[in-house]
C-alpha cells in the first residue's frame, strides 16, 4: 500500500516539477522498494537504478516499477533499469597446483610442510658474494618443458614458467578436460607482484654490452605481470575473464577472490586463479636488502633463518614459486563428477591507507578485511578454526597481524590455530596467496595443520597459538579456515574456505 501511494503521487506530479524533485521522488521510491521487496540499489553509469528480481516480483509490482521508471525518464532523462539480481552461486575448489621449494605438486608440498621440512638453502641462481643475504627458497629441479613447449617458453620469464606449471598441475589434479569446457565461461586470473624481473636484468645487461639492436622483441611481453595469465589462457583456450592483478604480496589472494566473484555471479563457470613470482635475482635481492626487509643474519643457518612470530625474527627470506587453484561453480563440478576439496566461501579486500611499506600500527585495515571476508562467507569469528597467517618473520608484520587477530576474534583468538608456513617456504611475494590458499584446502581435506617452524623464543606481543614446530592433528573436523595476506601499498586480502557440505 505504501508503494502504491508513493507511486501514484510520483506519477501525478506536475510536468513542471523540477528535475531534482523527480530525482528525490524516484530515489525515495527506490529505497521503499528495497525495504519492501529486498531489492538493492547500486551505482551504475552515475545513476541509481532499481534492480528488481524477476522471479520474486509480482506482475502488478513490476507495473508500478515500470510506470515510475517511465515517468522519471520522460521528465528528467534518468533511466531506472529492471534487471534480475543473480543469487550467489556456491564455488568449490576442484584442483590444486603448487610449485615451491618443497615440491612440485600440492600433495608432496603439504606432506613436507607437515613434517616440518624447510626449503631455504644457499642461493644457486646467481652469485650472491656481494649481497648481504645469500639464502633463498628456490624451486629446484624444475623443467618447464614438462608443462610448456620449449620454443614458446624460452620467450618468457621464469615467473611465467612457474605459473604455467602450477596451472597445468591444477588442471591435472582436478582431472579437468579443458576441451569440454565452454571457453567463453572459462577464465584465468593469475597475477604477479613483480613480474619478469629476471628478463629485465638480462635485457639490461644485453643493452649495456651489445647495444639496443640486440634486445629481443619479446622483452616487454615477458616483463609485464599479466603475461603469465594470458599465456595460460592461450594455451588452454580460456576466453573468459583474464587480466593481471598486482598488489605486491597480496596478489595471489586478490586474484583468487576476484575469480570467486566471477563464478558467484554467473559470469564464469570455471576459473584458474592464483599468483606466481620469480624474484631470486641480483636486483631483487639488492632492492629488498636496501629496504632492510630481508634477513641478513642467518646465511650460515638457512634452515632456521625464517622464524615467524618468534621474538628473534630478523626479516623475511625470499622464496619463489607459484600457486594456482582450479575453481568451479558447484553445478559445473557436480555435473562432471569432480572431486571437491572444499568450498571457497568468502573474500574481502581493504587498504590501510597508512604507509607504502609498513602495516597499520593497530592492524586496523587487516581487521576490517577479516571481518568483511567472514561476512561474505556467512561465518562468525567463533567458527574459524585455523588461519594461515601472512607471518613474514619481520618485526612489524607479525606484531601487527597478531593485533588484528585479537581485534577481530577477541578471546577466540587464543583458541584457534594459527600458523605461518613462510618459515618453510620463505616469502613468495605475489605467489604467497595462491600457495597458502592451497594449504588451506589441504587442511580441510586432512584435518591437519602445518606448524610454524623455528618458533623457539616467545614474543610477548605475539602470544597466540602458532602451532610451534609440530603439526596439529585435529580430533574433530576442521570446518572453517581463513587465509590472509598483506602487500606493500597497504593492501589487505583474505579468503574464507569451508568444508564442502554438498547441496546444503
Amino acid at each position: 500500500e505504501l508503494i502504491r501511494v508513493c507511486t501514484e503521487r510520483c506519477l501525478s506530479a506536475t510536468a513542471a516539477a523540477s528535475a531534482m524533485s523527480w530525482l528525490r521522488l524516484g530515489l525515495t521510491l527506490g529505497w521503499l522498494l528495497v525495504a519492501c521487496e529486498g531489492l538493492i540499489t547500486s551505482m551504475c553509469d552515475g545513476l541509481l537504478p532499481v534492480r528488481a528480481s524477476a522471479t520474486a516480483c509480482k506482475p502488478r509490482f513490476h507495473t508500478l516499477v515500470q510506470h515510475t521508471a517511465v515517468a522519471l525518464q520522460r521528465t528528467t532523462g534518468i533511466h531506472m533499469s529492471e534487471q534480475p539480481i543473480p543469487a550467489k552461486r556456491k564455488v568449490v575448489v576442484t584442483g590444486l597446483g603448487t610449485v615451491t621449494s618443497l615440491g612440485h605438486d600440492a600433495h608432496t608440498f603439504f606432506d613436507n610442510l607437515l613434517e616440518g621440512k624447510c626449503g631455504i638453502q644457499p642461493i644457486t641462481r646467481f652469485d650472491s658474494a656481494l649481497h648481504q643475504t645469500k639464502i633463498a627458497a628456490e624451486v629446484r629441479d624444475f623443467d618447464v618443458s614438462q608443462y610448456w613447449e620449449p620454443k614458446d617458453a624460452k620467450r618468457h620469464d621464469r615467473y611465467s614458467h612457474l605459473a604455467m606449471a602450477a596451472a597445468k598441475i591444477a588442471l591435472k589434479d582436478g582431472a579437468l578436460d579443458t576441451t569440454a569446457v565452454n571457453p567463453k565461461r572459462f577464465g584465468v586470473l593469475v597475477g604477479s607482484g613483480v613480474g619478469g624481473l629476471q628478463a629485465v636484468e638480462t635485457s639490461c645487461e644485453i643493452l649495456m654490452t651489445k647495444g639496443p639492436k640486440r634486445i629481443t622483441p619479446f622483452l616487454l611481453p615477458s616483463i609485464i605481470g599479466n603475461t603469465a595469465g594470458s599465456m595460460i589462457a592461450i594455451d588452454i583456450n580460456a576466453q573468459g575473464p583474464n587480466y593481471g592483478i598486482v598488489s605486491a604480496c597480496a596478489t595471489g589472494t586478490h586474484a583468487i577472490g576476484e575469480a570467486l566473484k566471477y563464478i558467484q555471479y554467473g559470469e564464469a563457470d570455471v576459473m584458474l586463479a592464483g599468483g606466481s613470482e620469480a624474484t631470486v635475482t641480483p636486483l631483487g635481492f639488492a632492492g629488498f636488502n636496501s629496504m632492510r626487509a630481508m634477513c641478513t643474519t642467518s646465511n650460515d643457518s638457512p634452515q632456521t633463518a625464517s622464524r615467524p612470530f618468534d621474538a628473534n625474527r630478523a626479516g623475511f627470506v625470499m622464496g619463489e614459486g607459484a600457486g594456482v587453484l582450479l575453481l568451479e561453480s558447484e553445478e559445473h563440478a557436480l555435473a562432471r563428477g569432480a572431486h571437491i576439496y572444499c568450498e571457497l566461501a568468502g573474500y574481502a579486500a581493504t587498504c590501510d591507507a597508512h604507509h607504502i611499506t609498513a602495516p597499520h600500527p593497530e592492524g586496523e585495515g587487516m581487521a576490517e578485511c577479516l571481518n568483511l571476508a567472514m561476512d561474505s562467507a556467512g561465518v562468525t569469528p567463533e567458527q574459524v578454526q585455523y588461519i594461515n597467517a601472512h607471518g613474514t618473520s619481520t618485526p612489524l608484520n607479525d606484531k601487527f597481524e597478531t593485533m588484528a587477530y585479537k581485534r577481530v576474534f577477541g578471546d577466540h583468538a587464543y583458541k584457534m590455530k594459527i600458523s605461518s608456513t613462510k618459515g618453510a617456504t620463505g616469502h613468495l611475494l605475489g605467489a604467497a596467496g595462491g600457495v597458502e590458499a592451497a594449504i588451506c584446502c589441504k587442511v580441510l581435506q586432512t584435518n591437519q595443520v602445518p606448524p610454524t617452524i623455528n618458533y623457539e623464543t616467545p614474543d610477548p606481543d605475539c602470544d597466540l597459538d602458532y602451532v610451534p614446530n609440530v603439526k596439529y592433528v585435529a580430533e574433530k573436523p576442521i570446518d572453517v579456515v581463513l587465509s590472509d595476506n598483506l602487500g606493500f601499498g597497504g593492501h589487505n586480502a583474505a579468503l574464507v574456505f569451508k568444508r564442502y557440505s554438498g547441496g546444503e
